[in-house]
Formats: structure tokens, sequence, C-alpha cells
């Protein structure tokens, strides 16, 4: 499976997830929830698995489903083979 790509994070920390990416984000160990703000988020706090940089607010990056790493931009779209 290919990795996912998000848009634009909420936050260095999470970004809210649809009901949809639940799965691969319990797979990943990066599932939150109980929070006032929302129901699922994806925590990416740790940055991206390759450089480290970390992942910025309204900036895109990715989910690899298969090893549960977050990546950025550029280490996302190279993973996707893009």
């Amino acid at each position: 499976m290919q990795p996912i790509r998000f848009e634009a994070a909420d936050s260095s920390d999470r970004t809210q997830i649809g009901e949809g990416l639940t799965r691969p984000a319990v797979a990943a160990g990066r599932l939150e929830t109980g929070r006032s703000e929302g129901k699922y988020f994806l925590r990416h706090d740790d940055g991206c698995a390759v450089c480290g940089a970390e992942v910025v607010a309204d900036k895109p990056f990715y989910l690899d489903p298969e090893t549960g790493e977050i990546l950025c931009e550029t280490h996302g779209a190279e993973r996707r083979g893009e």
C-alpha cells in the first residue's frame, strides 16, 4: 500500500482524521481519541522518520501505513514514486 498523503497538518502534533483513516492510524500506533475538539486524530509529533523534519501546520505530510512512519513532503513523494 502506498503512503497516504495529507494535504495539510492541523498542528505540529496531530491532525484530525475521519473514520475511514482510523484503521491505518491504529495499525501505525498513531491514533488519538477522546479530545474535545474532535473524535479521531493522527499523532505525528515525532516528525519525518527519514530526516526528522517537523510536520508543520498547513503543510502536507504522509503516513506510510505499512511501516507506521510519518514522512515529510519530499520523502513521502519519493516513497510513492512521484
